[in-house]
């Protein structure tokens, strides 16, 4: 890779997770090769496998979407039917990528791309403009709160780059998008095949302005999309060394979900209600000042309170809701479906609880974000608001105030098959 980076320097770049959707052979995964291939991302043997696997489908030029289309069976059709992850790093920020498929019948797959990121890509071929496909796969990334939409008309060496053409797309779009909860829209015309605004500017459309593709996700702000106002770490596990040195150390480790935790702050310990104050925060073993999202830390309390893996550290006067009858907006992940009574293991932060559907309150029109009331049957790739009740509180946030504490995922408890994908509402 001709594109090296200090490790040091690797180690503390600013992660962005994004995930591209659009319509089968709007050239998602195309594009994502157009990304690994100009940024100077791919290694010389990926290269070679490249050059010669394309020269076997008959192709002159390298087919780029051989990066990520990785499955036997998308090779041979053409098309992404399983979630692809590929990493890729520039000098300034280090990504990874969900290439997501474009199928009706796969929706699941791209809630599972798009439930981390922090950015979605849509593609919309230049040719046909906003289709049912880009309206479901923005509603769902609205849904999944995803706070930044880069809408990438793709195509534009097939309608001449056409200027009219890319801004009745644009008008189009953002005449629908108004129904969305995305605050930060933003739109650029590429060619994938021919690498146009996507690292690098592109000099047949010269009347376009604005950013590559690249640039964009070079230097989009992720950071005021955590929530550094309400403290939430949920103990992953105990620390408790068994030598001698360290016979009386008793730490806390997991990942900061939200707030921020000092040396010396008050805390409250969920579900005991037993209060203490942090009396180090440690990373890799050293002291830190600070801890906040998305850091893994261990933290140590100036008490000696019996705390779990599971327990929650908190802020004394900014506690979570304490549920056990939870409202929950899922996307169905089996082929069986979902039953009303049915008992299912419930997974929520670090905590692990059994709980049994109460109700299904409505399913949701993936096409429009309506409410269907009168067809309560879930199954496979359905989105649906549901009532369940778990056996122990759960201590969460609603999902659009904290995209972690917000989230959960019910387990058949039986097969151990992960079933649904959930949103506390």
């Amino acid at each position: 890779m001709s594109n090296t980076i200090d490790n040091q320097a690797y180690l503390n770049m600013d992660l962005l997770r994004f995930t591209t959707a659009g319509s089968v052979d709007d050239g998602k995964s195309t594009l994502i090769g157009r990304l690994l291939y100009d940024s100077k991302s791919i290694f010389e043997d990926q290269m070679e496998a490249l050059e010669k696997s394309s020269k076997q489908k008959g192709q002159d030029d390298v087919d780029l979407s051989l990066l990520t289309d990785g499955l036997k069976a998308e090779r041979e059709q053409g098309i992404t039917i399983d979630v692809a992850y590929r990493y890729f790093a520039t000098p300034k920020r280090k990504f990874i990528i969900a290439d997501t498929p474009g199928h009706i019948q796969y929706t699941r797959n791209m809630v599972t791309g798009a439930s981390t990121a922090n950015l979605a890509i849509i593609l919309i071929d230049a040719r046909h403009g906003v289709i049912e496909q880009t309206m479901r796969h923005s509603f769902i990334a609205s849904l999944l709160q995803i706070k930044h939409i880069v809408v990438c008309v793709n195509k534009m060496d097939l309608v001449d780059y056409s200027q009219e053409a890319f801004e009745k797309i644009k008008e189009e779009y953002k005449k629908f998008s108004s129904r969305l909860d995305v605050p930060d829209i933003r739109f650029i015309p590429i060619s994938a095949l021919k690498g146009d605004n996507v690292v690098d500017k592109s000099e047949k459309m010269d009347w376009y302005e604005g950013s590559t593709l690249l640039y964009t996700l070079e230097n989009v702000k992720i950071g005021n999309d955590l929530n550094f106002m309400d403290a939430r770490f949920p103990v992953q596990y105990v620390i408790r060394p068994q030598i001698d040195e360290f016979r009386d150390f008793r730490g806390y480790a997991g990942r900061v979900e939200g707030g921020v935790f000092k040396a010396g702050d008050e805390v409250t310990i969920l579900p005991s209600g037993f209060s203490s104050k942090i009396k180090t925060v440690e990373l890799n073993g050293e002291a830190i000042e600070e801890a906040y999202p998305p850091m893994s830390v261990t933290m140590t309390l100036e008490d000696d309170i019996d705390v779990s893996r599971g327990d929650m550290i908190v802020k004394p006067n900014n506690q979570p809701e304490s549920i056990q009858d939870v409202d929950i907006k899922i996307c169905w992940l089996s082929n069986s479906p979902l039953k009303v009574g049915g008992k299912y293991a419930l997974k929520h932060t670090t905590k692990d609880v059994r709980s049994s559907v109460k109700e299904i309150l409505y399913k949701v029109d993936i096409n429009t974000l309506h409410k269907i009331e009168d067809d309560k049957e879930v199954k496979l790739n359905d989105i649906a608001r549901i009532r369940v009740r778990t056996n122990a509180p759960l201590f969460a946030d609603s999902y659009s105030k904290n995209r972690q504490t917000g989230s959960v995922i019910l387990i058949d408890e039986h097969t151990h098959e992960t079933v649904a994908a959930g949103m506390i509402m």
